[in-house]
């Protein structure tokens, strides 16, 4: 079963992506998977959503090195390519890019990860708070073309209050 959202969330998808389901694709513990066919030398293009309570004092840079030592234990030369606190006071948020290497399917594959932290205060009490995590991986050589369509969806991203 996938994992939920701490806030639920709604977004588009740009045009050739396509929601899958997280478990069939190996990924349990996100709560929204999306694919862009076709594959770059067997590996398919995808972005995840997951995201937790974090009521915790831990900055987005301490989240996002969290996120760093984990991918450090299942894949090869991990190195932060780029990190930018963006966003502002009412709504931070990070941008950080990642290069590894990693075995998928059987073979050892050159990747590259962006990945979006956003903060979301809840507006009676500051010191709870959600952080989402997006998420695109793709091929190294395939990175810049797909990151334009990462961006329009994180555009697109936004709280589902459940009104039309």
């Amino acid at each position: 079963m996938a994992a939920t959202l701490p806030v639920p969330m709604e977004g588009r998808l740009p045009e050739g992506w396509h929601p899958a389901s997280p478990g069939q694709v190996g990924a349990p513990d996100v709560a929204f998977v999306a694919l862009r066919p076709p594959p770059d030398a067997g590996f398919t293009s995808n972005i995840t959503v997951d995201g937790e309570y974090r009521p915790d004092g831990a900055t987005l840079a301490e989240i996002a090195d969290e996120s760093v030592r984990s991918m450090c234990e299942v894949a090869d030369s991990v190195t932060v390519d780029e990190r930018h606190e963006v966003g502002s006071a009412d709504a931070p948020a990070l941008t950080q890019v990642l290069s590894f290497s990693a075995v998928t399917d059987g073979v050892r594959r050159d990747l590259a990860q962006t990945q979006i932290y956003l903060a979301m205060l809840d507006i009676d009490n500051p010191s709870e708070r959600a952080v989402i995590r997006l998420t695109l991986t793709t091929t190294t050589t395939q990175h810049s073309s797909v990151l334009g369509d990462f961006q329009q969806f994180i555009r697109s991203v936004r709280p589902d209050t459940g009104m039309v």
